[in-house]
């Protein structure tokens, strides 16, 4: 038992306590016995995150990985980031037919995750981006034809 001595509105206590079994606990306050009975400890939530690049990517030569915005060529609809983020997933690969509400890009910005969508029915010509990479406004992502 562990023994404490308290001092509470000038009157000394002396209190023990012992055992703690299933959130009772024996304490004896001044040679007086008490079961006394404690709150259940909640268990602590686990937040599992997964893994985000925090920093843009770098090249061997020590400069960042990020798409700049590129003249248009005319050749088929460009998918353009409508914001500056960073690219998450991809679900397309070149050659997929996609429906205009088809999600082609997952970007993340300001800590949101925002859907791309194609924006029109057609087959993908170009994927222009990599999973990790960061973008500008503007930048095209996916062409479809």
């Amino acid at each position: 038992m562990k023994e404490y001595k308290y001092k509470i509105n000038g009157n000394i206590y002396k209190v023990a306590v012992g055992d703690i079994d299933n959130n009772i606990a024996q304490v004896e306050v001044n040679g007086t016995p008490y079961h006394v009975e404690l709150d259940k400890q909640k268990a602590p939530v686990t937040i599992v995150n997964a893994p985000r690049p925090s920093t843009a990517p770098r090249t061997q030569t020590g400069e960042k990985v990020i798409a700049k915005r590129v003249a248009p060529t005319g050749s088929g609809y460009e998918v353009k980031a409508p914001l500056p983020g960073v690219v998450l997933s991809i679900p397309v690969k070149v050659g997929d037919t996609v429906k205009a509400s088809d999600t082609v890009l997952v970007l993340e910005a300001m800590k949101m995750e925002n859907a791309i969508h194609a924006g029109r029915d057609g087959r993908i010509a170009s994927v222009n981006v990599n999973n990790g990479d960061s973008v500008l406004e503007g930048a095209v992502l996916i062409t479809i034809e």
